[in-house]
């Protein structure tokens, strides 16, 4: 039991876990069910992100005597997994699982149009919750991060049964209710507008302004703001007596797993005329892997997405770029998923297929609307038009858009929303300079420390320990490229018969390195072949990028600068650094200062595939444009 404070029951017999920090496993565990917790997420609850150097032996330990204390068949349920352990359960088997059992059956009645039986569900889910969630879990970070997203969700849930009551008339039947969520939630604007429309409708209009003007007296008070626009909108119609929502109108048009808070309609106008429903999307993709490393840079957008910020002091657009593989877009989702509680509006995702299959802005422009609860017919077919809606609707939000692979920086502008308390992540491999007013972080190959923890995340540390030259051998062919590593993990726990100086062999003794660090659809060399198709764009008509890049394979450079290019080049110091550059810039290369460059290990294996594949035998010829 998770909806309170922590309870175990295993046939029929109440279990107590008396030791603090096996209660925060066990809860961390229940609260991700049937989904692989990360060691080091383990770790972070049970120390307050403080874990001393023992934590993975110590966490392995805990788990042992959790299954004791559990039994067979409860202990059983917690599985070992390469990165961490699962906890398998029946929806059936928390409350944590029926609470979403109910909620999802709520959705389907609700799609079906029958509101009284989703009500029904509703009031059931809620009826489970005894008391605060992980209020007796001895860990400050879990209770922050799990805690939070579980009193927002139980918030949410009462919000849209609320408005399934409204819409089947119940809203005097409500009123008591909704006087002590107010109370316990005095600044949360959505309940004070559910309040004032059951009390106008029940015949109560002075008594609905008066809820306006306390809740009005209390934003300025305490948060120094007017309410919001939906707020002030529900007072000006209950001052007109204008019905808020036309009778029998629902504001539950959206599933109920995403619940909307209030949205003000018209009475009068036709159905085309009406604002669209308030949704709240929930569109982020699910998390499969935790970010190794990136610890300084989740620190960053930790608080660059929750800080309060007026919109006209700082762009609410962030870009994180990197290399292929680097671990952007895992970055950017962990980052997101951290902060969702902080966005009461949603979350919006769309994947922009980089420069292979650039999604058009207008296309994703129409899938933000709909998620943002504009019907079809209402969506426009002009971008300009689209995306004048689309700043119109987040305008007065607070929504999370993350952006996946974006290729330039006209794709990425049309989507910015319009509101300041908003913010969008965006992943590139390109930089995006210009994108006015954007915060770049760069995700550069991971530390040898950094790549070594993600290894052993992935193959188990004791494997990493018990081997530590060939783990390092590893993590140095891979460059200390995410992708690369967590391919070459995949690959070893593929073949349970070999130890770890046999993987190290097979990358250091490979003639095709690249080959190695496949495995079903992930391959490193798919992310350099997008780099070197990027570079004919930037081809000035001088040297030729993509000429010069094979010729360092051919050559074999492992470290150059503008002087040593020129030679090699035979074009002029200014032209080598320039084409130096652009390799860079996708990618290709590194630049480690200024006018410094060097290929890793990964970067030259592909510079001699293309040498091969590309033979050019004029090659200086060719590049200082004699041909």
């Amino acid at each position: 039991m998770m909806l309170g404070p922590l309870s175990v029951r295993s046939d029929g017999i109440e279990l107590e876990i008396p030791a603090p920090r096996q209660r925060v496993v066990l809860a961390t565990l229940l609260l991700k069910a049937n989904q692989v917790v990360s060691v080091d997420r383990i770790s972070a609850f049970v120390w307050d992100d403080c874990p001393p150097p023992s934590a993975v032996a110590t966490v392995r330990t805990y788990v042992m005597r959790l299954r004791r204390l559990l039994g067979k068949q409860a202990g059983g349920a917690i599985e070992t997994r390469a990165s961490g352990y699962l906890m398998k359960l029946d929806e059936h088997q928390s409350d944590l699982g029926s609470f979403t059992a109910h909620r999802e059956r709520a959705a389907r009645h609700v799609e079906a149009g029958a509101f009284d039986r989703a009500s029904a569900e509703l009031s059931a889910a809620l009826g489970l919750w005894r008391d605060e969630p992980l209020l007796d879990i001895p860990s400050h970070t879990l209770r922050e991060v799990e805690g939070q997203y579980l009193k927002e969700l139980r918030l949410q849930t009462l919000e849209s049964r609320l408005d399934l009551d409204l819409a089947l008339g119940r809203h005097a039947e409500i009123i008591p209710e909704l006087w002590r969520a107010v109370r316990e939630q005095p600044l949360r604007e959505a309940l004070v507008g559910r309040l004032m429309l059951a009390l106008f409708r029940a015949g109560r209009q002075s008594e609905a302004l008066a809820v306006f003007q306390r809740a009005r007296t209390l934003l300025i008070d305490q948060l120094g703001a007017e309410p919001c626009s939906d707020l002030r909108e529900m007072q000006r119609r209950i001052l007109a007596a204008d019905d808020p929502l036309p009778p029998g109108a629902s504001v539950m048009d959206t599933v109920v797993a995403t619940p909307p808070p209030v949205t003000v309609r018209g009475a009068g106008p036709a159905p085309e005329e009406q604002h669209p429903v308030r949704v709240r999307p929930a569109q982020l993709p699910a998390q499969m892997v935790e970010p190794a490393g990136r610890d300084i840079e989740l620190s960053f957008l930790n608080g660059w997405l929750t800080t309060d910020r007026a919109s006209s002091e700082l762009s609410g657009v962030v870009v994180v770029t990197g290399g292929g593989g680097t671990g952007k877009s895992t970055l950017a989702v962990h980052a997101a998923h951290a902060v969702r509680g902080h966005f009461e509006d949603g979350q919006l995702y769309a994947r922009l297929g980089g420069s292979d299959a650039p999604s058009e802005p207008g296309r994703v422009l129409g899938r933000f609307l709909a998620g943002l609860g504009v019907p079809p017919e209402r969506i426009p077919a002009d971008e300009e038009q689209a995306a004048l809606l689309y700043r119109s609707l987040t305008a007065d939000r607070r929504i999370l858009v993350l952006l996946d692979d974006a290729v330039s920086a006209a794709q990425v502008r049309p989507l910015i929303p319009g509101g300041g308390g908003s913010r969008l992540i965006v992943t590139s491999r390109e930089r995006l300079g210009d994108l006015d007013g954007a915060r770049t972080i760069t995700l550069a190959p991971l530390a040898r420390r950094a790549a070594l923890e993600l290894l052993g995340s992935i193959i188990g540390h004791p494997r990493v320990e018990a081997e530590p030259r060939a783990a390092r051998e590893v993590v140095e062919h891979c460059a200390g490229l995410p992708l690369a590593i967590r391919i070459a993990g995949a690959r070893y726990l593929g073949r349970p018969h070999w130890d770890l100086a046999r993987l190290a062999r097979l990358l250091v003794e490979s003639p095709q390195l690249l080959d190695e660090l496949r495995i079903g659809d992930l391959a490193v060399r798919t992310s350099l072949d997008a780099g070197y198709r990027g570079l004919s764009d930037r081809a000035t008509g001088g040297t030729d990028p993509a000429a010069a890049f094979r010729l360092l394979g051919e050559v074999g450079v492992d470290e150059t600068d503008r002087v040593r290019a020129a030679g090699l080049f035979g074009c002029s110091a200014a032209e080598a650094e320039k084409v130096l550059e652009a390799l860079a810039d996708v990618h290709l290369l590194h630049a480690d200062r200024v006018g410094c460059f060097h290929l890793d290990r990964l970067q030259r294996s592909y510079a001699k595939e293309r040498a091969a594949a590309e033979p050019s035998p004029g090659i200086r010829a060719l590049l200082s444009g004699a041909q």
